[in-house]
């Protein structure tokens, strides 16, 4: 199984695509309105038909991105970032912007099984889980540019994309959906005109590893959605003191691979997977120094969060 491999600067290249659909031919009537997308069937996590054009992008701001619930690469994080930008939006999702989460596996990822899925990530309103037929979906992705994403054969190899995208005005870019929350939030606020007053950092150059570490980095960029160090559990568990309760060679391997230790039926993993309602540690592709700066970092928050008096354990 081929792992996702993100580099330290891929959310750069991935990310502020261009814009891709005019909004002068859209405004007028031209090819990026009804002629354009599939007015496919889709099914909702509730269980509910809605038809792609005519119900979903019609007139409305909206933020898509393709997942599978089974997938052990991006799509978990994915979600947790997501989760994390709807939060900040607000009540303007369901709103002013609305979010779609459509299927690549939709033999198993019924809406049932979409629904659980949301549950477990404590997905908001205003965001929905679809499926469809296959042939649908690959319509779909194939006219939102996302279907180089979509291989059946290797589902776990696909970048971490999502499409943000105004059907009346014809404006759409692809982003990255692993970048900083407050900074899609940003983007987003700021792509449909709602008026921050924020600077929205652009990618005229590749991003940098900040002066704090890549340790640092790598837990903000991948780990912060899911876990914190001394504050509690999230989606996945507090890592405070985790490099002293865990064996660490366990533990490198089990950042390294979650994956495959839960599918060879490692006890541990198979134990955290059933205690935190069955969503995945996600195989972000690290290599051993990346591992190894990850868990430096999170040894020497323990030690601060100890030293500043709040224990652990």
């Amino acid at each position: 199984m081929a792992r996702l491999r993100i580099s330290i600067g891929a959310a750069a290249v991935l990310a502020a695509g261009p814009v891709l659909l005019d909004s002068a031919t859209a405004a007028a009537g031209g090819p990026w309105a009804a002629e354009y997308f599939p007015n496919v069937p889709l099914t909702t996590q509730d269980g509910t038909v809605v038809h792609f054009y005519d119900d979903l992008l019609k007139g409305n701001a909206v933020v898509i991105n393709l997942i599978y619930t089974r997938c052990s690469a991006s799509c978990p994080l994915e979600t947790a970032k997501l989760v994390q930008v709807q939060r900040l939006l607000g009540d303007r999702v369901g709103k002013d912007v609305f979010f779609y989460s459509i299927s690549i596996d939709p033999k198993h990822d019924t809406p049932e099984v979409l629904k659980a899925y949301a549950q477990r990530f404590h997905v908001g309103p205003g965001w929905l889980f679809l499926t469809g037929k296959e042939e649908d979906i690959q319509v779909v992705g194939k006219k939102l540019g996302l279907s180089f994403l979509t291989g059946a054969g290797n589902r776990d190899g696909h970048p971490p994309a999502l499409m943000i995208g105004h059907e009346a005005t014809g404006e759409w870019m692809r982003n990255s959906t692993v970048e900083n929350p407050k900074f899609l939030a940003t983007m987003i606020g700021d792509f449909f005109g709602w008026k921050t007053g924020k600077p929205v950092r652009t990618y005229a150059a590749p991003a940098r590893i900040p002066r704090s570490g890549k340790g640092e980095y790598l837990f903000s960029a991948r780990c912060a959605a899911c876990h914190t160090i001394g504050r509690g559990d999230g989606l996945g568990p507090d890592l405070l003191n985790v490099t002293t309760l865990r064996e660490r060679g366990w533990l490198a391997r089990y950042v390294a691979e979650p994956d495959r230790m839960l599918a060879e039926g490692d006890r541990i993993a198979a134990a955290l997977f059933a205690k935190y309602k069955n969503v995945r540690m996600p195989n972000l592709g690290l290599d051993s120094e990346e591992v190894a700066a990850l868990l430096s970092h999170i040894e020497q928050q323990s030690r601060k969060h100890s030293a500043a008096g709040y224990g652990g354990g």
